[in-house]
């Protein structure tokens, strides 16, 4: 099966662009500045989020370099992310390993020049092989909650994602219809704050799986459909992640703004990268 291609929707902000040879480099708009005199450089946060979407009943381990194991005594599970806090930098390499064993190799040769978040996912690359595929994009430092929306699943079935909001209008003694609208795979959305349901449909319309998603300001998030009908070894349901989960709590007073609308403009770019 063809890996599937991701459409590249720019909007004035960081993306990870794709090389065939397994290499990722960041594109910025932003020029370093060249330090002078008492001109000094300014150290960004860059935080690396990591999903594991590679259906397999092995933990994933994570290497930066050769040695230096980031997930420690604890393997990244399937349908598992997790938030690394340790600084990246440019050339660094993540090694992938599954039991021990290679499973592949991403590789950094750029950051951008300001405090972002990193999402990386590694999945399978096709229902045939076992070989893995990568996807990564850089979230932009905006006020409103971002969501990611990335399909990983590998094989025959077709399903919708729906985002809807959990606030029921009343009028004239009846409830109206809860608002939903379809998140497109490979595009990364932006949403009011609130409480809300992710739904996956498939073709004639019937809801497969529902989650809850709490959008809270300044957050990123990552909505990934997952599984394979692998035509080599086990296969695995279509199921959908959302990460990160929060309390509905958290959302305080926030969740009392109006929606202007629950799926906003989609404004970035994914980059995809297949490893052997």
């Amino acid at each position: 099966m063809a890996p599937r291609g991701l459409k590249a929707l720019t909007f004035a902000a960081c993306a990870l662009s794709a090389a065939e040879a397994g290499q990722v480099q960041l594109r910025h708009s932003a020029h370093k500045a060249a330090p002078t005199g008492f001109v000094t450089s300014l150290e960004f946060k860059h935080q690396l989020r990591v999903c594991n979407a590679y259906p397999n009943t092995v933990p994933m381990d994570i290497y930066r370099g050769a040695s230096e194991r980031l997930t420690g005594g604890s393997p990244l599970r399937y349908k598992d992310c997790r938030d690394f806090q340790a600084p990246l930098m440019a050339g660094d390499k993540l090694e992938f390993k599954m039991g021990g064993s290679d499973a592949g190799t991403f590789s950094i040769s750029d950051l951008p020049n300001n405090d972002a978040v990193l999402l990386l996912v590694i999945h399978r690359h096709d229902a045939l092989s076992t070989a893995v595929a990568f996807q990564s994009h850089v979230f932009a430092g905006l006020a409103s909650a971002q969501v990611a929306v990335i399909d990983t699943y590998k094989g025959k079935e077709h399903s919708v994602v729906k985002i809807m909001d959990l606030s029921l209008k009343k009028k004239g003694g009846k409830a109206e219809p809860v608002r939903s609208e379809e998140l497109r795979y490979s595009s990364v959305v932006a949403v009011n704050s609130g409480e809300y349901e992710v739904v996956l449909h498939n073709d004639s319309g019937a809801e497969r799986v529902r989650t809850k998603l709490v959008a809270l300001p300044l957050e990123s998030y990552v909505v990934m459909r997952t599984g394979v009908e692998s035509m080599s070894g086990n296969s695995f349901p279509q199921e959908l992640v959302v990460y990160p989960n929060f309390d509905p709590s958290s959302l305080h007073s926030a969740a009392a703004r109006p929606l202007a609308s629950l799926a906003a403009v989609v404004f970035a770019a994914f980059g995809a990268v297949l490893a052997c």
